[in-house]
């Protein structure tokens, strides 16, 4: 199984970004094989009818459709802005949209989230699973929210710092790769 890891944040310091690489580890370790991509290197303008009817995708959002159609299994790491979709993430799914078909058609794909509050950033996955729905993807019913960013993680960043939630992280990677292997689109040959 392939997995596409990626956080949907730009900032380089993301706790988001930690979270992604704290859940492409736990999916190695079951033999799986990952790429951990930064968001950043999708970069592509706000969505604009006018682009896309002269020039169509830009680069960065053919790059990012191109992994996630060579992967089997998607996993997000979101922020959450003002409880919602943070905007580059929306803005690539608003450019990933108007390829056909879509990319993320039948992809399973799990959403966490971590932000510096106690909500965890929940409202933002629950924003998110909108619109990547509408693209066809496979939204897996269970997440995970990390609330206080700022102490949530190993002074290494290797995991989280709660014990109890790092299990249930792995616990949740586990499930969601044993899901991802049996409902996955096959691949076409590259």
């Amino acid at each position: 199984m392939r997995l596409f890891v990626m956080a949907a944040s730009l900032r380089r310091a993301s706790y988001n970004k930690k979270l992604a690489a704290i859940a492409a580890s736990l999916a190695k370790s079951k033999g799986v094989e990952v790429e951990l991509a930064d968001f950043r290197d999708f970069a592509m303008p706000v969505y604009d009818g006018d682009i896309d009817a002269a020039t169509g995708l830009p680069d960065g959002a053919r790059a990012l459709s191109a992994r996630i159609k060579a992967a089997d299994a998607i996993v997000i790491a979101t922020p959450e802005y003002n409880n919602s979709v943070p905007a580059p993430l929306k803005n690539a799914i608003d450019w990933l949209s108007r390829e056909k078909p879509y990319p993320t058609i039948g992809k399973p794909v799990l959403l966490l989230a971590t932000s510096s509050g106690r909500g965890a950033g929940l409202q933002g996955i629950t924003a998110t699973r909108i619109p990547l729905s509408f693209i066809g993807a496979h939204v897996y019913p269970s997440s995970l929210g990390v609330g206080s960013a700022a102490t949530a993680f190993s002074d290494d960043g290797a995991r989280l710092a709660d014990d109890e939630l790092q299990k249930k992280l792995a616990s949740l990677i586990g499930e969601f790769l044993d899901h991802g292997a049996r409902v996955a689109p096959s691949r076409a040959p590259a």
